[in-house]
Parts: C-alpha cells; sequence; structure tokens
C-alpha cells in the first residue's frame, strides 16, 4: 500500500486508546517511541471514540490509526472502524491494533483473524515493542 506523502514526507499517526477503555501509559509508551523514531504523532489520549480517531485521521491526512486497548474489550470497540475510515473517504488509511484485546487466553492467531476481518491490517498481542510497529509502518507504506 503506498500513499502520496506531504511535503516533508513525515508519516503521520493518530493513536489512542479506543472505547472505555482508560489505560494511558501504554499508549503514551507508543506514540512517544513513535516520535523518537522521527513520525508525526497525533495523540488521542485515553477512552477514544471511533468517530474522533476518523476526524483526526482526515484532519491530518494521516496515514495510519494505531489503536490500543488493554480492558479486553478491543474486538468489539473497533469493530465498524474501518467502514467509518472508508466513509470518510479513508479506504487506504492503515489501521493497526494492539494490547489486550480480548478478554481470557484465547490462542492470538484466531484473535488476529477476528480483527483481520474487521479490516484491520495489523495485530499485535500483549507486549509487542513499538518498534515492530514502526518497521511495518515504513514496509505497509513502502518508505525507508
Amino acid at each position: 500500500m503506498s500513499k502520496t506523502k506531504s511535503k516533508s514526507g513525515t508519516l503521520t499517526v493518530i493513536t489512542g486508546v479506543i472505547g472505555s477503555d482508560g489505560h494511558s501509559i501504554g499508549s503514551w509508551l507508543v506514540g512517544h517511541t513513535l516520535s523518537e523514531a522521527g513520525l508525526k504523532v497525533v495523540r488521542l489520549g485515553s477512552m477514544v471514540q471511533q468517530a474522533d480517531f476518523v476526524k483526526a485521521a482526515v484532519e491530518t491526512n494521516a496515514d495510519a490509526i494505531l489503536v490500543t486497548s488493554v480492558y479486553g474489550q478491543g474486538y468489539l470497540d473497533c469493530q465498524g472502524l474501518r467502514q467509518k475510515c472508508d466513509e470518510a473517504g479513508l479506504k487506504n488509511i492503515l489501521l493497526y491494533v494492539g494490547g489486550q484485546l480480548v478478554v481470557g487466553s484465547e490462542d492470538f492467531g484466531a484473535v488476529e483473524k477476528k480483527f483481520k476481518a474487521l479490516g484491520i491490517n495489523r495485530v499485535y498481542p500483549p507486549r509487542t515493542l513499538p518498534s515492530v510497529a514502526i518497521d511495518h509502518l515504513r514496509e505497509d507504506l513502502g518508505v525507508a
């Protein structure tokens, strides 16, 4: 997936904790690491609704939305996000999600399959380092 970049060539990423999830430290660490890697990060904080992710992505011409969730309801909170992006003209935006996405100890392969069926491009299990997402962003967008 390739996208025309702004004049600066900087990747823009929206980050936040989706739904009613109030955790913030993990999302802050992800945002900080992305910034340190030279990406433009728009941090929405915690308890962010889908519409707010989409609005921020439209306003900033973002390349990706990185959603975190640790309270186990990520699957419910992400249902319909791809459709909302498509409706807003963001058909090519990358959607990444990571954290404790479901309640219990469901096999991660099954969890990943569920999220990909929702139109999520990349799904990360708990404790995935932000550098993995950075590498995937660059790979998926075809930038060095």
